[in-house]
């Protein structure tokens, strides 16, 4: 496997516009000779269908969901990041790069990031040309708010639905694209497999969740936008059905996985109510600007808060990070949440581990009107939730898995190691490194689908076109019999475990060992016990019914099949760098304080995986980060 991130020269703040000055293009009437297929519907992959239909490519867009506009960027709720400067604040597309570099803790390539910052001014006026109602200051212009990591406001934001306002406007595109016959939709389909054809990705098997049947599609590339796979550990803040299958077959096709290990724990989650929840529910981390977090500063005071004095009140992450206070990142938020709830100071005592997220001085300074028309959408979902209203009672919290930093690699046009397939948003490990700051995702989705990819591709597409493949060539037979025999495999098992009491027990065991806090002991037991659980899978799986038509057991096992897999190698690649950097605590590299040591001597690199089959074990290959705009430094919010 070889690996070219493909990084142009020169000074950072010129390396992209030299890229696109010298990258092949294809001219507006040669764009309909060119087949695209992208999988998912998200922010990532409709504003990547719709840019590119737009431009005249031909364009086949997938999603299980039985519309577009259900795809999990709907629940993004927070914001936005753009170095607008629209508070006046000092901030910089440089300052932008900066926090992103270092609230990844130094993990990322400093390239993306830096075209990442540049490109984050273009989405807003983009999402504002499409009518995204984004908040207004009382003279017109767009409100901005803090997120954790930055000392600026640079986070534009449409109160709690963001995300669902972003994909509103991605989502009028395509169906402008629809109706102009650029673009075919094609919901309640899953894919199965990438058809690779003389080693180029030439089209895609799916599954019709509807027929069951299996259907084949041949394209000039592939594009995968099929979002992250944190849903391994069970509970999380994602969908049920959000998967790892699309990139993990691509994997398996000889798609390198970068970083699988580095997950992000969301710091600000409604508590695990217990085992028979599927979903944990996320609050925005908006709420940290006004919020204040805390525990009672005595053990098992289990006085109603409004009675607990401030000098009774451990504000833990303002004692510990006076700079930052609540707005240091989501690691180290989520990992002080963690170590008072271990010190036995969880405000439900022993029934749960949460801490307070207090709107009381908040309330006080701005009253009710103020902190409702910021916050109210939240306020009113955390009592429907849990019965009680923010406005009278803090907010009860803890940290859950939320989001991937890693997946697929990916070099600097977006391109896995299989040429013609490209990873876009969170399927790919491109911008984040270690950690992610809050109101990055929704940043890095809509720059690559909307103003990196559909530039890019012309540079593998130029040459292409007159090479057609149709689905009549023997590799889509071939592909849909492998499919077909997975599928008559799991069927055909006729065990006593259903796939949700299977993927319970991989999530208890990753949460456990390869969750907020890892090491090397807990890791190689959690691999073990992992190699038992495939073992069960293939043996006792039960699956009712037939595929002939809609199972959702089907689905769910066929999925819970490649969270194995996936699960295995994140203890491996969580045990093989053996350091502490952003969210992957190692237990044994930590300061007496409970800070992170990085060794960047020996791991300030991508740890790129490699499938060499079945029975075969991974093989790691690095990619080398080098650190020239932004030199190596301590990590620290204090």
């Amino acid at each position: 496997m070889e690996l070219n991130a493909r990084i142009p020269d020169g000074p950072i703040d010129k390396k992209w516009v030299h890229h696109l000055e010298h990258i092949k293009l294809v001219g507006p009437n040669n764009r309909r000779k060119y087949d695209v297929i992208v999988v998912g519907t998200g922010l990532a992959g409709a504003s990547a269908a719709s840019s590119m239909a737009s431009l005249g490519y031909n364009v086949k867009c997938f999603c299980f969901q039985d519309s577009p506009r259900r795809a999990h960027s709907i629940a993004a709720q927070g914001g936005i990041n753009a170095a607008k400067n629209y508070r006046d604040d000092g901030d910089t597309v440089y300052r932008l790069f900066y926090d992103t570099q270092k609230g990844g803790d130094f993990r990322a390539r400093e390239a993306n990031v830096y075209r990442l910052a540049q490109l984050s001014r273009n989405i807003i006026d983009q999402a504002v040309a499409q009518g995204v109602p984004f908040a207004r200051e009382y003279g017109g212009m767009l409100a901005n708010r803090s997120f954790g990591g930055v000392l600026v406001s640079r986070t534009f934001y449409c109160r709690g639905q963001t995300g669902q306002q972003l994909l509103l406007g991605a989502y009028q595109s395509m169906q402008r694209c629809i109706n102009d016959g650029t673009l075919t939709m094609y919901p309640r389909t899953e894919m199965q497999e990438v058809v690779v054809v003389d080693g180029r990705a030439r089209g895609i098997v799916v599954r019709d969740l509807t027929t069951g049947e299996l259907q084949s599609h041949s394209a000039d590339a592939v594009v995968l936008a099929t979002g992250g796979y944190v849903n391994v550990f069970f509970h999380s803040t994602n969908a049920i059905n959000c998967n790892a299958t699309a990139a993990w077959r691509a994997h398996k096709q000889g798609a390198g996985f970068g970083n699988p290990c580095m997950i992000q724990i969301h710091p600000t989650c409604i508590p695990n109510s217990g085992s028979f929840q599927c979903k944990l529910t996320l609050m925005s981390e908006s709420l940290r600007n006004d919020g204040r977090v805390w525990v009672p500063r005595k053990k098992g005071d289990d006085r109603n808060p409004s009675e607990i004095p401030d000098e009774d009140r451990y504000y833990f992450l303002e004692e510990r990070y006076p700079s930052f206070g609540n707005l240091v990142p989501r690691d180290v938020a989520s990992r002080n949440a963690k170590i008072v709830c271990d010190d036995g100071y969880s405000v439900l005592g022993e029934k749960g581990r949460a801490v307070y997220l207090d709107f009381r001085d908040a309330l006080k300074h701005e009253g009710k009107q103020v902190i409702a028309e910021r916050y109210g959408n939240l306020f009113e979902m955390y009592k429907d939730i849990t019965n009680e209203s923010p406005y009278d009672t803090p907010f009860k919290i803890y940290p859950a898995p939320h989001y991937a930093m890693g997946g697929l690699w990916v070099d600097y046009n977006l391109m896995t190691t299989i040429p013609g397939l490209y990873a876009i948003g969170e399927a790919n490990f491109s911008d984040h490194g270690a950690n992610r700051l809050g109101a990055s995702s929704m940043m890095q989705c809509l720059a690559d689908g909307y103003f990196i990819l559909p530039q890019t591709i012309g540079d593998y597409l130029h040459d292409i076109y007159q090479d057609k493949v149709s689905v009549e060539d023997p590799a889509f037979a071939a592909t849909e019999r492998i499919v077909a025999d997975r599928i008559s495999r799991l069927m055909s098992i006729q065990g006593t475990r259903t796939p949700m009491s299977l993927h319970e027990e991989l999530g208890r065991t990753m949460w456990d060992h390869c969750g907020m806090a890892r090491n090397a002991k807990g890791l190689q037991s959690a691999i073990d016990h992992i190699q038992e659980l495939k073992k069960t899978f293939w043996s006792d799986l039960c699956i009712p019914g037939t595929d002939k038509g809609p199972n959702q057991a089907l689905e769910r096992a066929g999925r819970l099949a490649d969270f194995l897999e996936l699960g295995e190698l994140m203890c491996k690649d969580a045990l093989h760098r053996d350091e502490s950097c952003g969210c992957h605590l190692r237990e044994e590299h930590q300061t007496d304080d409970g800070e992170v040591i990085r060794n960047d001597e020996k791991f300030g690199n991508v740890s790129v995986w490699e499938w060499k089959g079945d029975d075969q074990p991974h093989v790691l290959h690095e990619e080398q980060l080098e650190f020239d705009a932004l030199p190596l430094m301590t990590r620290s919010y204090k």
